[in-house]
């Protein structure tokens, strides 16, 4: 903020030095060499900032840009697996406990999901808690595809 304030007072303050030698200077060419020059010197100390940069500290690595593009990348997708995975387990869980009520059990549904080979997550094993129910069970071996070494029933 110091830096620009200090711009910004070199600014007002050329111009004011330009205004007043405009008013002092008598018409003609005398006035117009004043005007020029006095437009480049403006013209100096707008562009102060842009001519003390230095350039040789701008780094433009391709290379960084490339990995961190890179590095980018593979957490959006790393994100967008763990949000499918998620959706996965919520609508397999809500589709158990639509089918538990259907047959007149009361369950509690909780699904895990493994990545396939395909890098797509896939329902894996059920827990369930409540009373345990053949039909089901049968019912999440045949739809869903998970057989009953990875369907675990407790009844709390």
């Amino acid at each position: 903020m110091g830096a620009l304030r200090e711009w910004l007072s070199a600014v007002a303050a050329v111009t004011l030095l330009l205004s007043v030698a405009q008013m002092l200077t008598p018409q003609g060419s005398i006035r117009n060499i004043a005007s020029f020059t006095g437009g480049l010197l403006l013209l100096a100390v707008l562009l102060r900032p842009v001519l003390d940069t230095d350039l040789g500290r701008l780094k433009l690595d391709p290379g960084d840009y490339e990995a961190s593009v890179s590095q980018r990348q593979a957490e959006l997708e790393t994100a967008g697996k763990e949000a499918m995975a998620e959706l996965i387990e919520e609508r397999t869980a809500a589709y158990i406990s639509d089918k538990a009520k259907a047959l007149g059990l009361s369950v509690a549904v909780r699904v895990e999901t493994k990545t396939g080979d395909g890098g797509v997550p896939a329902p894996w094993t059920v827990r369930l808690t409540g009373t345990e129910s053949e039909a089901l069970a049968s019912y999440i071996e045949g739809e869903l595809g998970i057989p009953r070494e990875r369907q675990v029933w407790s009844e709390r």
